[in-house]
């Protein structure tokens, strides 16, 4: 896995990188006095440490730009900032941002924090290798399970709704709830919901993150909230 750690404070990024090498010492990280130079950089990092106020260009502003990326099917990130001001919790909130750890840093902490951010971060790498064949206008095609928002049925056909657009392919719903992983859910008869996509939900409908809501079949919110918890606490990605 890849990290950037992006701060303003040459003392501030010795710190944050020593403590990562405490605990991964072949840990790949890369470096950042600016929120400029780490845009310019190339290629996506696993997990970020932000501080929120750089210059022109903010540790928020990044972010922002990150989940932006996201929603137009870039790899997910876990963000964690780091910064000496409190007032901007809420505003981290909104980008989904999985920790907020406050100067002067606590090592403590930050070792809990780490722990569990690498920990969904493994899980998430382990979950982009996965993939199903789909056949489709007399094609076999790869189709990468982290790509897929949703799975609708469709007569005889299932709908693939994905970041790369619609696709549908002749087959059963239910040989697709087989063979899916515990990453998708059943939320009704008419739906398989990945719960990496979801964004929201109620007692009778799922939000992903596209836009689209789905149908929470009412019999089975109680079995949802378990299993989504469950999800969640094997480091599973949150977007709620």
């Amino acid at each position: 896995m890849r990290l950037a750690v992006c701060d303003d404070d040459r003392a501030i990024r010795e710190e944050l990188i020593r403590l990562i090498q405490r605990q991964v010492p072949e840990a790949d990280i890369a470096e950042y006095p600016s929120g400029e130079e780490l845009i310019h950089a190339k290629g996506n990092f696993d997990i970020y440490f932000l501080d929120i106020e750089m210059g022109k260009v903010s540790g928020m502003d990044i972010a922002r730009r990150i989940r932006e990326q996201e929603e137009r099917g870039r790899q997910r990130s876990i963000l964690i900032f780091v910064t000496g001001y409190r007032e901007y919790m809420e505003a981290a909130f909104d980008v989904n941002a999985f920790h907020y750890l406050i100067k002067p840093i606590d090592p403590e902490k930050f070792s809990e924090v780490f722990r569990r951010a690498w920990k969904e971060a493994s899980v998430f790498c382990e979950q982009t290798k996965k993939y199903i064949m789909v056949k489709s206008s007399g094609t076999q095609q790869k189709l990468l399970l982290r790509n897929i928002y949703y799975i609708e049925s469709g007569n005889k056909k299932v709908i693939f709704h994905t970041t790369k657009g619609i696709l549908e392919v002749y087959g059963k719903m239910e040989e697709l709830e087989n063979g899916l992983g515990n990453t998708f859910y059943r939320c009704h008869r008419c739906y398989l919901v990945n719960m990496e996509k979801i964004s929201a939900y109620s007692g009778d409908n799922i939000k992903v993150i596209n836009g689209d809501t789905l149908l929470l079949a009412r019999k089975k919110y109680s079995d949802f909230i378990k299993t989504y918890m469950r999800y969640v606490k094997n480091g599973g990605i949150v977007n709620v």
